[in-house]
């Protein structure tokens, strides 16, 4: 192994351990109490999450009043407004969804709006279905497809809770049209084990990775 090569290495494992020991210290959360399954005067705190950042296993977190937490559950969870995060100490943290630039979709018709959802779900693209409206995120591509099918298209700011895969759980990919949709902003650390270091405040987050 080159001198380079293992100064690297026995760096990143020196960076590895202190994250590690600091991470075995801070309070953490290990459940994820589902949204109207606990009572919201229980709410201690509140942690603001974009979609994008809803999918996790162990993540460092940071709540609305600046309390460092570290998710760290069993399995990745698809968490969703509402839901609470129980802290060792029997705290609660909620979750909201941060509000990101969406495309408010509303169809003419039955069959234009069945048509329309066709052809979303043929792009994979993630969409909220609230009434007869429907909500994506942010895409000038597909907003000029819409256009062109006849849907009402209006760019509105709000959290974003799409439907889950075809048995209720997990994410929907959609496809890339050249630029990103996330609004989280920072680092991403690769260590080669189980672990993010994002740092999501009420309005921001940190990590780019998906446990």
């Amino acid at each position: 192994m080159r001198l380079g090569t293992l100064s690297r290495k026995r760096a990143r494992e020196w960076v590895d351990t202190r994250e590690g020991l600091s991470m075995s210290n801070m309070i953490a959360a290990h459940e994820v109490l589902p949204a109207g399954s606990w009572p919201g005067a229980e709410e201690a705190d509140r942690v603001y999450l974009d979609y994008d950042s809803r999918h996790r296993r162990r993540l460092v977190l940071t709540s609305a009043k600046g309390v460092s937490f570290l998710l760290d559950l069993a399995r990745p969870a698809a968490l969703a407004d509402g839901d609470g995060l129980q802290l060792d100490d029997g705290r609660v943290i909620a979750v909201a969804a941060e509000p990101e630039d969406l495309l408010a979709i509303e169809c003419p018709s039955a069959d234009a709006r069945l048509r329309i959802a066709w052809h979303l779900g043929n792009r994979h693209l993630p969409v909220e279905f609230a009434g007869q409206t429907m909500f994506i995120r942010a895409d000038h591509v597909i907003a000029e497809m819409l256009v062109g099918l006849g849907a009402k298209v209006e760019s509105v700011h709000r959290g974003f809770q799409p439907e889950g895969g075809a048995y209720g759980t997990g994410r929907v990919m959609g496809h890339d049209h050249g630029h990103s949709h996330s609004h989280s902003h920072g680092h991403d650390h690769d260590h080669s084990h189980d672990h993010d270091h994002g740092h999501h405040h009420h309005h921001h987050g940190d990590d780019h990775s998906h446990d």
